[in-house]
């Protein structure tokens, strides 16, 4: 049942323009990014080989082009989750779904994926601008994988935060605005985080506090080829948190139907 349900959002979604237009304008925008980047790579190459602990391709280039990736969808992911809940609460057409014979858990856990389905396959037409390198130069696989998996994350998490707040609100506009503002606050906090204050009071804990609950403050290490488990388990935490409290507010509306 929760493979009916996210084939039928994943299906839904390429019936619809926005999908087609999100796959379009994020790809224009991450080419442009990717190729100036390059062009700035070749053009300090000589600088660079002369040193001997330079930084590579895939740090100079990879890397940075799947941190926008996620910076890009970050604005993205709200429109795409906006409508999954709160446009049957609009439609009184989430009755119907109360009524079928399917738990909470697999109506919440159907969206979800479809939703992620979708950003999976953004995720493989975008890793293809790196991997197209291998025709004329070497890059570094293991943490292209590890970056990869690290976008996968965060966009996963993006996800949850936007499903729960679809839950929230019979309108998707407030919910896409508010799905935005969480992700931009952790953003914020992340930004917080490495501020001078954040460092003044770092002494203190506050500091790393705010960086422990920084979604982009646990993507960077993964970037860098570092693949920590502290990190991963904190993503899955994140998203499986959110998760639950997307079942249990559909669970709340199913009741008070």
């Amino acid at each position: 049942m929760i493979r009916i349900i996210a084939w039928r959002e994943l299906k839904n979604l390429f019936l619809s323009p926005l999908a087609w237009a999100i796959l379009i304008v994020t790809h224009v925008i991450l080419c442009y990014q990717f190729l100036t980047q390059l062009e700035a790579y070749m053009q300090f190459q000589a600088q660079l080989s002369v040193s001997e602990h330079s930084p590579g391709m895939t740090d100079l280039v990879i890397a940075p082009l799947l941190k926008n990736t996620a910076i890009v969808l970050l604005m993205i992911i709200p429109l795409l989750t906006m409508r999954l809940i709160s446009e049957e609460q609009k439609n009184k057409t989430l009755s119907l779904l109360f009524s079928a014979p399917i738990s909470m858990t697999h109506i919440i856990l159907g969206k979800y994926l479809g939703i992620l389905s979708f950003l999976l396959i953004l995720v493989m037409l975008i890793t293809l601008m790196p991997l197209s390198l291998l025709l004329g130069t070497a890059i570094d696989l293991r943490q292209l994988a590890s970056a990869v998996l690290g976008l996968c994350l965060v966009l996963a998490s993006f996800t949850a935060v936007g499903l729960y707040m679809s839950t929230r609100t019979k309108h998707p506009a407030i919910a896409a605005i508010s799905s935005f503002g969480i992700l931009l606050l952790l953003w914020m906090i992340n930004f917080a985080g490495h501020s001078t204050y954040a460092e003044h009071t770092l002494h203190s804990g506050g500091g790393s506090v705010l960086n422990w609950f920084s979604l982009l403050n646990h993507f960077e290490p993964l970037l860098n080829g570092v693949v920590s488990s502290a990190d991963i388990a904190y993503y899955c935490l994140f998203i499986s948190l959110f998760l639950v409290f997307s079942i249990r507010r559909l669970d709340y509306l199913r009741l008070s139907y």
